[in-house]
């Protein structure tokens, strides 16, 4: 695959500047980055983006999650490695990502388990990290960013 844009760096500075406050933001939501490495890693997993499964897979590691947990975020309902609160962010993050044709989206019943787990900051944190993942992806698949490169 080859990206689409020939340089990446003309894009506005105002965006990118846009993007480091969502991004501190997020860090500062109280979430443990592996968790928010998970959620990134399997919202990029559902939307085919090969660039941020990438991404999210180096996030995972640098913020200290095994090879194991982070090669199975594919399967969490049936692997046992993860958390009841870590479960409740991914399917909040699977529910939130998939809105197209018709998809029942967030129900009460996973809002209710997030809400069992996090704090409404976090939860803050945790709607941002899946967002901000679905934007990326989109520009991604958009622009045909391959795995591995960078952005900036």
């Amino acid at each position: 695959m080859e990206n689409r844009l020939r340089n990446k760096n003309t894009n506005n500075a105002d965006v990118w500047t846009a993007i480091q406050h969502l991004q501190k933001a997020i860090a500062a939501g109280g979430v443990d980055p592996k968790l928010l490495a998970l959620v990134h890693l399997r919202v990029s997993q559902v939307n085919s983006c090969s660039a941020c499964v990438y991404a999210g897979v180096a996030g995972g590691k640098k913020a200290g999650d095994t090879d194991e947990r982070l090669h199975n975020v594919a399967a969490w309902r049936e692997a046992p490695f993860y958390t009841d609160a870590e479960r409740a962010a991914l399917a909040l993050a699977e529910a939130a990502t998939r809105l197209q044709d018709g998809a029942q989206g967030v129900t009460d019943e996973i809002w209710e388990e997030v809400n069992a787990h996090f704090t409404e900051e976090q939860i803050g944190a945790i709607n941002l990290e899946i967002a901000l993942t679905n934007f990326f992806n989109r520009i991604n698949r958009t622009i045909k960013e391959p795995a591995g490169k960078t952005w900036g």
